[in-house]
């Protein structure tokens, strides 16, 4: 396989910046103060999104109906599968996964899968979870830009995560990743391949996309 590359794109004029170069107002926190999940998870109920990078808070638009259409495909397909053969359970509405403690790394996947051995026998916790899901999809936003994707790639791959999938709507195509940064472009003539992750799942492009 080739070395990753994100596909490239014109940036769209909205992007998702770190909260620290915007002007704060009353109720922002203070520049000092450090952001924690727990700080992050009051932020609950807020109309734009949120992430963690490096203990930096990035706050994104909420996603077009054109992204949401393509997250309920796929977590439709997938989850569906997941829970027939009992694989492990397949988690959506962009739930948060503490990559890294140190700095704090939050991510929150448009789609996710995580194996049935690694969850608790107690299940989830109420908030964000500690662990790399074994996959995640991402259906990628017009806002988001070549850097900020490939640094979302590296963050899930370096916390353990097997497979990723990049769905890009406009042109559509997806791009494949596997440790430690392997790439594949697929087109609509193309499947999904669950691998070694979802044992024998498939899913047609073609399908996605129409």
């Amino acid at each position: 396989m080739s070395q990753a590359v994100v596909e490239s794109r014109r940036p769209a004029p909205a992007v998702a910046v770190p909260m620290s170069v915007r002007r704060k107002t009353s109720q922002e926190k203070q520049e000092d103060e450090v952001w924690t999940a727990e700080s992050l998870l009051a932020l609950a109920g807020d109309e734009n999104r949120y992430e963690l990078v490096r203990g930096e808070l990035m706050m994104m638009p909420p996603a077009g109906v054109r992204h949401g259409k393509f997250a309920a495909r796929l977590v439709r397909a997938i989850g569906s599968y997941i829970e027939e053969h009992e694989l492990g359970e397949a988690y959506t509405a962009e739930p948060g996964f503490e990559l890294e403690a140190e700095p704090l790394t939050i991510r929150a996947p448009d789609v996710a899968f995580v194996r049935q051995e690694r969850i608790p026998p107690e299940g989830e916790p109420e908030g964000f979870w500690a662990i790399a899901p074994d996959l995640v999809i991402e259906i990628i936003s017009p806002s988001e830009t070549a850097r900020q994707v490939h640094e979302k790639v590296a963050d899930y791959l370096r916390a353990g995560t097997q497979l990723l999938w990049l769905v890009y709507p406009a042109s559509q195509t997806v791009m494949e990743y596997h440790p430690p940064m392997e790439a594949r472009r697929l087109t609509v003539e193309d499947d999904l391949d669950g691998g070694d992750v979802v044992p024998g799942f498939r899913y047609p492009l073609k399908r996605l996309f129409a």
